[in-house]
């Protein structure tokens, strides 16, 4: 159970942090932005690609990859993982999807358009569990590399 695997991994790193678990779905920027009462670019969407191993991008969750940026910066197109291949490197399920609690490490990326918000929520293991946290505090915990690869989502 991926939860599980985060409240371990923050226990030991971050043990101020609360994991929150919903009664019902934060799964997608706007389920989480609703429960939280916050807006959707708070919302951390941490995306599971391919490079020539597994990555994971955390953007803010008003905007998707640029296509054109991201291959300026890792010099490949984007290519997301499957579902299961993201649950078999994260332990997360898609919807949970976050960077703590993993099997293994990868490398982890943050967008630049998380700079727009001082705290941020990223998932936390499961499709109804979240943490609200410090964006630099985020960033330095997972050793997050910064990168420009999203554009905003018009709506």
């Amino acid at each position: 159970m991926s939860i599980k695997s985060v409240k371990e991994n923050l226990k030991k790193i971050a043990p101020d942090l609360e994991i929150i678990e919903h009664n019902k779905s934060t799964a997608s920027v706007n389920e989480a932005a609703l429960a939280h009462n916050v807006e959707p670019g708070q919302i951390v969407k941490t995306i599971a690609l391919i490079l020539d191993e597994p990555i994971l991008i955390m953007v803010a969750g008003n905007t998707k990859i640029d296509n054109k940026k991201y291959k300026n910066v890792f010099q490949k197109k984007a290519k997301m993982l499957t579902a299961s291949d993201t649950e078999l490197y994260t332990s997360h399920p898609i919807g949970g999807v976050c960077p703590f609690g993993l099997p293994s490490n990868l490398s982890i990326y943050a967008d630049k358009s998380l700079e727009d918000y001082e705290y941020v929520i990223p998932a936390a293991g499961s499709v109804n569990s979240s943490v609200i946290i410090n964006r630099k505090r985020l960033i330095d915990m997972v050793s997050a590399i910064i990168v420009d690869v999203t554009s905003k989502i018009i709506q």
